[in-house]
């Protein structure tokens, strides 16, 4: 599988940014990582070959023909707001959760949202003219990219308000072995943060990670 993007910035450098831009790489984009930290990259950097640099958080968001956030979501309003107008018209593929600053209850993570909001819209409407499309949200890293689950292909679930940003990203997943299930625009977000609780749950309890959701069809 091939994408159209040939420039991919990253705007995050922890283990979902990394996973993510390793992806990238994987189809042949050049890809630019950008965070606050670059001498944490040093390894992976080295790893990743002579089509990944790093850079700010504005160089990564300028580079990209098509943009990943994949910081903390505690940083994301910020690190969108520095860079608003250099998202102006490209696909955003958003990665992150509104996950608080607080130890999670009975497994269950705390969030700075409450449940008739999200951060993603809160995103869009700091980067208006950014195509914010909801994705990678719901599953851990360690099967962000070629997922293989013995009960088939997982469900990604994505939202967006551009119906041509949401068709390029289900192509990236579908290329990377997701089914995908749109569920409309960015309000849709609400619904779809919450999934990484759900999904964190066996794993903060048991310390079971390795599961994914799956929508089944009529």
């Amino acid at each position: 599988m091939t994408t159209s993007w040939k420039r991919i910035g990253v705007l995050g450098s922890g283990q979902v940014g990394q996973v993510l831009a390793k992806g990238f790489l994987g189809l042949g984009c050049e890809v630019k990582v950008g965070t606050r930290e670059a001498g944490k990259l040093a390894a992976w950097l080295k790893e990743a070959g002579a089509r990944a640099s790093v850079g700010s958080f504005a160089e990564a968001a300028a580079f990209g023909e098509a943009v990943v956030l994949a910081c903390a979501g505690t940083a994301a309003e910020e690190v969108v707001r520095s860079v608003a107008g250099a998202l102006e018209g490209k696909t955003v593929i958003d990665a992150t959760n509104p996950i608080a600053p607080a130890p999670p209850e009975d497994g269950v993570l705390r969030y700075f949202t409450g449940p008739n909001e999200s951060l993603m819209e809160r995103l869009q409407g700091i980067a208006k003219a950014g195509r914010f499309v909801k994705a990678f949200s719901c599953v851990g890293n360690a099967f962000m990219v070629k997922p293989s689950f013995p009960g088939g292909k997982p469900t990604m679930f994505i939202c967006g308000n551009d119906e041509d940003a949401k068709r390029e990203v289900r192509a990236l997943l579908e290329g990377w072995g997701w089914d995908s299930a749109d569920m409309g625009r960015v309000t849709a977000a609400r619904a779809i943060e919450p999934l990484a609780m759900l999904w964190c749950i066996p794993g903060l309890r048991q310390n079971q990670w390795g599961h994914a959701f799956k929508q089944l069809r009529l």
